[in-house]
Order: structure tokens, then C-alpha cells, then sequence
């Protein structure tokens, strides 16, 4: 496995070398975001560790243009920030997941591992199901040319369903992408925003694109002409 460590804290990003060489793997280390975008570009790697506050160009700018770029290697972002609206905004550009500093070496390792389990889907830098348009790095959503404004939760959500088109998916693999697992209040907090996003998304064009898979969870569909 080959892995790069976008990290300007050197102390950090060697303590990071060391743990991740001590399991097998390779590791490339940089110290700034122009570098990171570089390197990631030039090489195939099977996971990117990406700090958020780096010199030159942020970490969720590094993001980003990997994406609109078309390279899909897995990147797990690592921020000192602690809020709801930057975990949300890492996942709006494309990271896959995050840690909170500080965190432990287990815990980065164990969340890499399950990164790479996953693999590296082909996935579009626009997402389209039906008219209904999704630019995760932009974090623009329209329905077929007209703007639809969301908070940075509903996008958070409505990426996620829309990455799944066609597909049904629970409420607890929502929580788990746009959430965080320190997240424990109540799992129908999901059909809060879902309900919210049918209002803006669905209604007003007389849509019904997603759907509730009784006992499951929910479906993003391309909906046909005149459905309400």
C-alpha cells in the first residue's frame, strides 16, 4: 500500500511515517498543499492522509481539485477543528473521512484500513440523477437549470444519496457518512433533513425523487415527469 501524508507540522507527518512504514507501508511526505496536489497527481496512491490547515492552499482546496480532477484515491482528512460545518465541509469537496486532532495512531490506522477496503469508485465530478444536479465541489445543487439553495448538512445528505442513485441506503449509513461516531443523539434526526430536502428539491417541481424504502431507508430515484 501506498500512502501520502500531506502534513505541515513535520514533527506530526514524521510521527506518521514512522507508525505507517511500521505496518508495511509505503509512505511519501510533504508539507503544503501546492506539494500535496502535486504529488497526489503524479502518483497512483491507495490513500491520501490530508491535513486541513496547511500552507500555500488549504486541505479542503487540495481536495477539491484532486476530485474536479478526476483522482478518486481515498483521503482521510485531519483537522484541530471541531465543529459540524467543517467535518460537513471536508465531505462537501470529496474527503471521505476524517479524524479530530488529537487522535490516536489506532484510530487513524483502523479508519485508513477501512478506506482501503472500500476501494476507489469511478465517481463523476458532477454528480446527475436525472435533472437533479449535484457538484459536491462547488457545493451547487440544481434542478435542471434552477439554483436550489441547502445548508451544508442537507447537501452533506443529498450527496451522499445522490452518489447512491438508484441505490437504497439506511439511516445509519447516512449518520455514518455525514455525521461523525461521536455523534449519539437520535438516528431520525436523518429524516429531519431528508424531509427538509424533499421541500426544496422535490416539491417545488412537483417531484417525488426520494423515496422511503419502508424498513430500510431511503432511495434517490430519477423521477418521472409530472410525479407529486
Amino acid at each position: 500500500m501506498r500512502v501520502l501524508v500531506v502534513e505541515d507540522d513535520r514533527r506530526m507527518a514524521e510521527l506518521l511515517r514512522r507508525g505507517l512504514v511500521g505496518e508495511g507501508w509505503a509512505v511519501d511526505v510533504v508539507h503544503d498543499g501546492p506539494s500535496g496536489l502535486e504529488r497526489a497527481g503524479e502518483n497512483p496512491y491507495d490513500a491520501i492522509v490530508l491535513d486541513v490547515m496547511l500552507p500555500g492552499l488549504n486541505g479542503y482546496g487540495v481536495c477539491g481539485r484532486l476530485r474536479e480532477a478526476g483522482i478518486w484515491a481515498p483521503v482521510l482528512m485531519l483537522t484541530a477543528m471541531d465543529g459540524e460545518y467543517d467535518e460537513a465541509e471536508g465531505l462537501d469537496v470529496g474527503a471521505d473521512d476524517y479524524v479530530t486532532k488529537p487522535f490516536s495512531f489506532v484510530t487513524l490506522l483502523a479508519r485508513l484500513r477501512a478506506l482501503m477496503r472500500r476501494g476507489q469508485p469511478q465517481r463523476p465530478a458532477v454528480l446527475r440523477v436525472g435533472d437533479l444536479e449535484v457538484d459536491p465541489a462547488a457545493r451547487h445543487c440544481r434542478r435542471g437549470t434552477v439554483p436550489v439553495a441547502l445548508t451544508v448538512r442537507e447537501f452533506s445528505v443529498l450527496e451522499y444519496l445522490a452518489r447512491r442513485g438508484g441505490q437504497t441506503v439506511t439511516k445509519t449509513e447516512i449518520l455514518e457518512h455525514v455525521w461523525d461516531d461521536r455523534f449519539d443523539g437520535d438516528v431520525n434526526v436523518v429524516e429531519v433533513y431528508v424531509s427538509a430536502l424533499r421541500r426544496k428539491i422535490d416539491t417545488p417541481f412537483g417531484r417525488r425523487s426520494i423515496r422511503t424504502v419502508r424498513g430500510v431507508g431511503y432511495r434517490l430515484d430519477v423521477a418521472p415527469e409530472g410525479a407529486c
